[in-house]
């Protein structure tokens, strides 16, 4: 019985010790990261676990800067298209890695009418309102915190939408959490309240390129997408409201398939978005975090799922970058070097009654939650 006793008390031990170990890896560095215009501070904060992964989060546009994992053989590479300095993202961007919204992705005709009154957004995008407007979620400053528990380190950050902000009704209170675990996890948990009628549907807009950003194009990338269904679009990239079966067509992701592979058939959905670019309906339950997507990138061995309580999945594929923007280290962004898999509500939500309601209303509390996980093939 004693011997017992000191083997479990020398597990204990160890246990602790291991616990103890990991917990030290684990921090968070605060430093500037530029000034806008204004005179304001702009932060960076760099979370790092204990297995030497490391996320780069910065104030402007609450936005996923750096992001390094380890390949196969545990060579660590930056895998998130981004800039060097504050002021590469106060030009026109991508929205590289920020939070969009209010509204991510499209609004047709920028109007929506919500308890009988109607709505003018900003039209930005051609005919249509996209990602929050002129100065949404990913052109301003939020405040920050930094936060931690025993298997993750993160960072808090916080922004009050103003009443008639880019159009939208209500002054909507947002938090926006990035967890980077012990796991290789990335965790964005969101929480929003309002005082007034109003619409939300934020989403991370992260370029992934798991070879390493700048390393090439994204075609190789084997894609399988957790959906039977799709919202197939107009030429201006606005949801007709039908929801389409993708079997049979190249929108097939239910299987692991090389993003390049159909991305050029005679298709007209291809041809509207010029490639990807379109929402789709995830089969798993809504309201619940579930497998919605997986990618791998067999040079790297570097394979990504992606958890969702969200009911949909924007695919965009960088169709539109052409090579003007010069990313970190110098290194320019050509077509298809990186893509977005956003969780969303769908587009045109609040003009589409059957598509999911995107309404909130005071005394609700808005929350959602997406998990980038990260492993090696």
């Amino acid at each position: 019985m004693f011997k017992s006793y000191v083997v479990l008390l020398s597990i204990t031990m160890l246990m602790l010790v291991s616990c103890g170990k990991e917990a030290s890896l684990m921090k968070v560095e605060r430093a500037p990261f530029g000034k806008l215009p204004d005179g304001r501070q702009v932060e960076q904060f760099t979370l790092v676990n204990s297995q030497g992964a490391k996320a780069m989060v910065i104030t402007y546009g609450a936005i996923v800067n750096r992001l390094y994992m380890p390949d196969r053989n545990g060579n660590f590479a930056d895998i998130v298209l981004g800039f060097d300095k504050i002021d590469n993202y106060l030009k026109e961007p991508p929205y590289f890695g920020a939070i969009v919204g209010r509204y991510g992705n499209r609004i047709g005709k920028g109007q929506f009418t919500l308890d009988g009154k109607t709505y003018q957004l900003a039209t930005n995008n051609g005919p249509n309102h996209l990602h929050g407007g002129v100065a949404g979620f990913d052109k301003v400053l939020w405040s920050a915190e930094t936060v931690k528990s025993d298997s993750a380190v993160g960072v808090k950050l916080f922004y009050l939408s103003r009443d008639g902000e880019e159009g939208y009704p209500g002054n909507l209170k947002l938090e926006v959490t990035y967890w980077l675990t012990n796991l290789n996890q990335l965790r964005i948990d969101y929480l929003a309240t309002t005082d007034q009628a109003t619409i939300v549907n934020p989403t991370h807009h992260g370029y992934f390129n798991l070879a390493g950003h700048g390393e090439g194009d994204i075609l190789g990338h084997e894609l399988m997408i957790a959906a039977d269904y799709f919202t197939p679009v107009d030429e201006t990239l606005i949801p007709s409201g039908e929801l389409r079966p993708v079997q049979g067509t190249p929108f097939d992701f239910t299987t692991p398939t090389a993003i390049g592979a159909r991305i050029g058939e005679a298709d007209q959905q291809l041809q509207y978005g010029q490639g990807y670019d379109h929402n789709w309906v995830l089969t798993k339950e809504t309201g619940k975090l579930g497998l919605a997507a997986s990618v791998y990138e067999a040079s790297s061995g570097r394979y990504m799922e992606v958890y969702t309580t969200e009911p949909g999945m924007q695919f965009y594929c960088g169709n539109f970058l052409d090579g003007t923007f010069t990313g970190k280290e110098g290194k320019r962004y050509n077509h298809r070097y990186g893509l977005c898999l956003e969780a969303q509500h769908y587009p045109e939500s609040p003009n589409k009654p059957d598509f999911p309601s995107v309404v909130l209303r005071p005394g609700e509390t808005y929350t959602q939650t997406t998990m980038y996980q990260f492993s090696v093939r």
